[in-house]
């Protein structure tokens, strides 16, 4: 199904595919101009199928380090942006929700005795694989430092842009900008070492 946008939203929508081949050259202001444009409206879609923000936040950053990395396999002959983006973050919070559903089956072999009850939770393995996801991207952002974490926790969690996060802050929009660039690209680099 091809993503339909409201009328006068084609203006926006053309606007992104060169943003996309920016981004595919690397350039992360492309990034965080695409952040501003349309965060919102994934972080929206994400809060309303995930329903902890918790769980919105983390797969909203994991969507943008997605068009990040995928930003050359972009092609607008199968759909705007939007759309692109939308299906990323429809599939993660799937998988997200799946991994929350996951739980191990538990078969008795005494027919006398009443199973236990499943838990809904997560099972031991998946809660720590989740916790040590966590961790690390703390770990991560604790590396960074203090003024592109601010400017990154503010932008991505937060849902501030970057005029917004000049004003909270006191600081010139381009310096907010060249924060947030610069973050994300050590956040990239540190996210693709090996843990220790």
């Amino acid at each position: 199904m091809r993503y339909e946008s409201p009328a006068g939203a084609g203006a926006a929508r053309a606007q992104a595919v060169p943003l996309i081949e920016r981004i595919a050259e690397g350039q992360q202001d492309a990034l965080a101009q695409l952040y501003d444009e349309t965060s919102s409206m994934i972080n929206g879609l994400l809060l309303r199928m995930l329903e902890r923000r918790e769980d919105a936040e983390e797969v909203l950053l994991d969507v943008y380090m997605k068009a990040w990395k995928y930003a050359s396999s972009y092609s607008a002959e199968r759909g705007s942006v939007q759309a692109w983006l939308v299906t990323m973050a429809r599939n993660a919070a799937i998988d997200r929700i799946r991994q929350r559903r996951a739980q191990p089956k538990v078969f008795t072999f005494e027919p006398e005795t009443t199973p236990e009850p499943v838990s809904g939770e997560s099972s031991p393995e998946e809660q720590m694989s989740q916790h040590e996801r966590r961790r690390r991207v703390q770990q991560v952002l604790n590396e960074l430092p203090p003024e592109q974490r601010e400017a990154l926790m503010l932008a991505f969690f937060g849902g501030l842009t970057h005029a917004e996060l000049a004003e909270k802050l006191g600081e010139p929009l381009g310096t907010i900008k060249s924060r947030i660039r610069m973050g994300l690209i050590r956040l990239r680099g540190l996210l693709e070492e090996p843990a220790q």
